[in-house]
């Protein structure tokens, strides 16, 4: 009878780690500017948000975050900004049927914050108050995807 080798346990251990984020990509407009700063009226702001993932080596995947928000003042936009934020995720030994729940539930948990940051920051940059994104149950997101949904929210500018 042998002894199991350290090295063979811990090549078989789970793995799920962290190893890059990154902003992917930014892009602001202010296609009525600066007539349209004039007008008193609240804006309403719209918020599209999506998930994504793709492998991008053996046990290497990228997940990404988009968000698109777009204000608006009666029919002309105020802004639109669309970030894309993305983490390199790491996951070995990981059984198989948990691989999705991981990419799209607890990556995305770990990458939205970046991107909320990097959006109030670029819409505060832009000259407007900032748009404070709510959190998002990723859960429940994943499990409307699953099911063939879209998921849509709104907010108030503050």
């Amino acid at each position: 009878m042998s002894t199991p080798n350290p090295t063979d346990l811990a090549d078989q251990q789970p793995v799920f780690a962290l190893q890059r984020c990154y902003l992917k990509d930014l892009s602001l407009e202010q296609p009525n500017s600066p007539q349209i700063l004039l007008d008193p009226a609240q804006p309403s702001v719209d918020v599209q948000m999506n998930v994504g993932s793709e492998s991008v080596a053996d046990g290497v995947f990228e997940v990404t975050v988009t968000a698109t928000i777009t204000a608006r003042v009666s029919d002309k936009t105020l802004f639109l900004v669309e970030g894309k934020q993305a983490g390199i995720f790491e996951m070995r030994n990981i059984p198989e049927e948990h691989a999705p729940m991981l990419l799209g539930i607890a990556c995305p948990q770990t990458v939205y914050p970046y991107l909320r940051a990097n959006l109030a920051d670029a819409i505060t940059r832009a000259g407007f108050p900032p748009v404070h994104l709510a959190e998002i149950n990723f859960q429940a997101m994943y499990e409307s995807q699953q099911a063939g949904g879209g998921v849509n929210s709104a907010v108030q500018l503050s």
